[in-house]
């Protein structure tokens, strides 16, 4: 994110090299990503996930999930095609 919009930062600290931010944000288990120092989680999650808790870090409203794929098909009004 941060290599496509110069709005975002982003800082790769190594735990072990610097273990007073590691006690500060409590990492027990890497990766372990902080936004805005207010949202936090650990681990890989999928992108959607990602995507909404650096939103709600940012203060963000998050944006609604898209629609599930492959569901049924929603019925169709009157056809609108000309008869030959």
């Amino acid at each position: 994110m941060a290599l496509a919009s110069p709005q975002i930062r982003a800082i790769c600290v190594e735990a072990n090299e610097f273990p007073y931010l590691s006690n500060q944000f409590r990492v027990r288990g890497v990766p372990h990503t902080v936004i805005n120092r207010k949202a936090s989680f650990v681990g890989a999650i999928p992108e959607p996930d990602f995507v909404a808790a650096v939103l709600e870090g940012a203060g963000l409203p998050t944006p609604l999930p898209d629609p599930p794929q492959g569901g049924r098909e929603l019925p169709r009004g009157p056809s609108t095609e000309i008869a030959s």
